[in-house]
């Protein structure tokens, strides 16, 4: 019937709760019924204490003396209608009381007894008549001068109205006790309920969420604004992340699978072309020109393939860097000078001056920093229309002595205000018309951040964009401080 968190709070806290009420219940119960009892004896006993006064000086050895006084004061007792009073003897036998009834002679009166041994002369008695009622009486001995004890008095009380009282008292106790337990479990419930009932809402959504039905989220509904709002927001943001990385995940797919097949279609179609062709029909320039785009399109194949595992090593954490001091200058301008041929045939103006300064080395990993300049001058000269500028230059001023900055700027179509925060996201491609993976980019940022550096791109769509490599340059003994990954 209960379970989950219902169960944990009913065991935890509601036993914790309902056993605290239930001690301070049974202990207000017993403090009345001490009260009430104690209440009842204190007045026998200072009522007794009357005697000191009515038989002070009683000086006569003779019981018929003490009877005639004893009688005396049973007489004119004034609490006849609160309590009843015997005269004993002194073996302890009734011989008179308030009532008029003297057979006692069922009845334990061991306080007598008790007050005889007792240093102060008196004793209390609680228990059943032999009529089933229940009393409390208490019995002081008179003795005469030479302490001989010559009867006693003994007041008796009902112990029935006190008895209701507590038990009436005791009743309402018990029964706020059980208001009390009520107000704790039903508002208590019905707070658990409206903690369980959402979170095995969302226990459930969360499932079909992940069985790839993102629209279940559709289905939340945001009733509380505290926790447990925020975590139905959450995990609607969370569904429209997840499906927004499905869908690109799957465009990645997609266009990888574009990306692989155009160059083994290509390579595939000229390898048939030439095993077709009979032996001297093919002439050197369709035999150079189908070479030339089986080397392009193999070249291209193991660019896309480097690119999807470099992607995986940096998606587990296994990518591993060759550090060295590094001249950056060399390396950038080997690379615009790998891509200034292919700049031209697009029709794009590749502008590069390399600096006469000699700037200092950085600490990194060669081949992984021409891999970010050929990603970012690829990117560049791709989204540039012919006849566009992809401008290139490297800074390193006194003002910022610990870094190098390279700053590649393009005329081309430029990034979307909404796409540019996320275009260094995985399977992320801002523009779907042009050839790519979509992952080039985020590998090139995590190398970066590998290397202890950063990648910043600003933009406007249909103004270009302005991407800035940061790397801090190399200090002595930086070798020795380097992290697992990256190794000499």
């Amino acid at each position: 019937m209960f379970k989950g968190i219902t169960k944990r709070w009913i065991l935890n806290t509601l036993s914790v709760i309902i056993t605290i009420i239930v001690f301070i219940v049974v202990a207000l119960i017993l403090i009345v019924t001490y009260m009430f009892q104690t209440s009842v004896q204190q007045s026998l006993s200072s009522t007794s204490a009357e005697l000191s006064l009515v038989f002070s000086g009683f000086k006569s050895d003779s019981s018929n003396d003490f009877s005639s006084g004893a009688r005396d004061y049973v007489e004119n007792f004034d609490k006849k209608e609160q309590m009843g009073v015997m005269v004993l003897n002194q073996n302890g036998a009734v011989n008179m009381t308030s009532t008029g009834f003297l057979n006692y002679e069922n009845e334990k009166m061991t306080d007598f007894d008790e007050a005889k041994q007792s240093l102060d002369g008196y004793a209390f008695w609680n228990g059943k008549l032999s009529s089933g009622e229940k009393a409390m009486s208490v019995t002081r001995i008179i003795t005469n001068d030479n302490g001989t004890v010559v009867g006693g008095i003994r007041y008796i009380v009902s112990m029935e109205p006190v008895n209701n009282s507590i038990m009436l008292i005791s009743v309402i106790i018990v029964a706020v006790g059980m208001v009390i337990i009520a107000l704790v479990i039903i508002p208590g419930l019905m707070f658990i309920r409206s903690i369980v009932r959402p979170i095995r809402s969302l226990s459930e959504i969360s499932a079909q969420i992940a069985q790839g039905d993102f629209t279940a989220s559709e289905k939340i509904e945001h009733k509380y604004d505290d926790e447990i709002g925020d975590l139905c927001d959450a995990i609607k943001d969370m569904s429209k992340d997840l499906q927004t990385t499905e869908q690109m995940k799957n465009d990645f797919i997609s266009r990888v699978s574009h990306e692989l097949r155009t160059p083994l279609t290509a390579i595939k179609g000229w390898a048939e072309t030439m095993q077709l062709s009979e032996q001297g029909t093919l002439d050197r320039r369709t035999f150079d020109r189908g070479m030339g785009v089986i080397i392009k399109e193999s070249s291209r194949l193991t660019s896309i393939v480097e690119e999807l595992l470099d992607f995986g090593r940096i998606q587990s954490g296994r990518m591993v860097l060759i550090n060295e001091k590094v001249d950056i200058l060399a390396e950038f301008d080997e690379t615009v000078y790998m891509l200034r041929e292919r700049a031209i045939e697009e029709g794009i103006h590749l502008l590069y001056d390399e600096p006469e300064a000699v700037y200092p080395p950085v600490y990194g990993d060669r081949n992984r920093l021409r891999q970010v300049f050929l990603n970012i001058l690829d990117n560049a000269i791709k989204y540039t229309p012919k006849g566009g500028v992809v401008a290139a230059q490297v800074i390193y001023s006194k003002d910022d002595p610990d870094v190098i900055k390279i700053i590649v700027t393009d005329s081309g179509c430029g990034i979307s205000a909404e796409d540019l925060p996320k275009v260094k996201d995985k399977f992320f491609k801002a523009n779907q018309k042009v050839n790519g993976s979509g992952i080039g980019l985020a590998v090139a940022d995590e190398i970066m951040n590998l290397h202890g550096g950063s990648l910043d791109i600003e933009s406007g769509e249909g103004i270009g964009t302005t991407v800035t490599l940061t790397f801090p340059i190399y200090k002595e003994g930086q070798e020795n401080n380097m992290p697992e990954n990256v190794k000499l």
